[in-house]
């Protein structure tokens, strides 16, 4: 059978359309491959990192469950494409591409929670009170207290300040308004920033404007701070019935705001950073499908 030239042209013809199809078939599951993922992880990054996570943990963890469906459904095809003969290749991919996306935004979503969100959210949900006059005011009358300000004429004892070692010192001191007080259930903490009686260096202790006090509400830590007013109780002889234990500063406000402003900046860290490594990784992989 004789070819001609018009022969050849249409063969050439079918082949660039072919190869026109793959590279549009290509980019089309590159950018899925990108967006997928990503969507997947900020999802789960948002969900773990905010409120959603700290109001109803189980909803939360419900999101992830759900996202996990998607990288074990591509799994379960690329699985039945390979033992039909037929090139699993980008299956494969999002498979692997979503699972990661997944546990990328469980393990920073917690991680940012844990750091940032849920300290804020911890002090937000608690009350906040001015003018507290701590030679008057009981603790057990606030003990839903997250912020306080004290008085006027509020101050840092530090001279009657004490701590406790058990491989990190736990400082307190005495906050007052009279020199002659007895009871006492306000008091400035901190870790390692104390040296024997009377060496009260934590938060803003040097700061004449301060008369401000951020809840602590770690609870493996109070009954550290408990035995350091114990001490101080002791030595100076004064009595703690309700003691309430508080970071030391002049502006709450400023602190917590650093807490949210640090989980936003984090979360938007990440999620632009994990957008420009699913584009590296979605390119890589399609440069090479090209070479096959």
């Amino acid at each position: 059978m004789q070819e001609g030239p018009g022969t050849d042209a249409a063969f050439f013809s079918e082949v660039a359309k072919r190869k026109g199809h793959r590279m549009r078939f290509n980019l089309t599951s590159a950018v899925l491959n990108v967006l997928f993922p990503w969507l997947t992880f900020v999802t789960v990054f948002a969900t773990m990192s905010f409120s959603v996570f700290y109001r109803w943990p189980g909803l939360a963890f419900l999101v992830v469950f759900l996202a996990l469906v998607a990288p074990m459904i591509c799994g379960a095809f690329a699985i039945r494409n390979e033992r039909r003969g037929a090139a699993p290749d980008w299956l494969k991919f999002s498979a692997i591409a979503l699972l990661v996306s997944v546990l990328a935004g469980l393990v920073l979503g917690l991680g940012n929670h844990s750091t940032n969100m849920k300290p804020f959210y911890d002090i937000d949900t608690l009350n906040e009170y001015e003018g507290v006059d701590p030679s008057r005011a009981k603790g057990q009358a606030l003990m839903d207290a997250g912020r306080i300000t004290f008085a006027q004429g509020s101050y840092l004892a530090t001279n009657m300040s004490m701590g406790f070692k058990n491989l990190d010192v736990y400082c307190v001191a005495p906050v007052m308004k009279n020199r002659d007080q007895k009871v006492v259930d306000f008091w400035a903490v901190g870790m390692n920033c104390c040296q024997g009686v009377g060496a009260f260096r934590c938060g803003d202790y040097a700061n004449g404007k301060a008369r401000s006090g951020l809840r602590l509400l770690k609870e493996d830590q109070r009954p550290f701070f408990r035995l350091a007013a114990q001490q101080a109780e002791a030595a100076f002889g004064i009595v703690a019935p309700h003691p309430l234990f508080f970071y030391w500063m002049q502006d709450p406000e400023n602190e917590m705001s650093g807490f949210r402003n640090n989980g936003w900046n984090n979360f938007w860290m990440w999620t632009w950073a994990m957008l420009v490594i699913e584009v590296i990784a979605v390119s890589a992989f399609s440069a090479l499908q090209m070479r096959k």
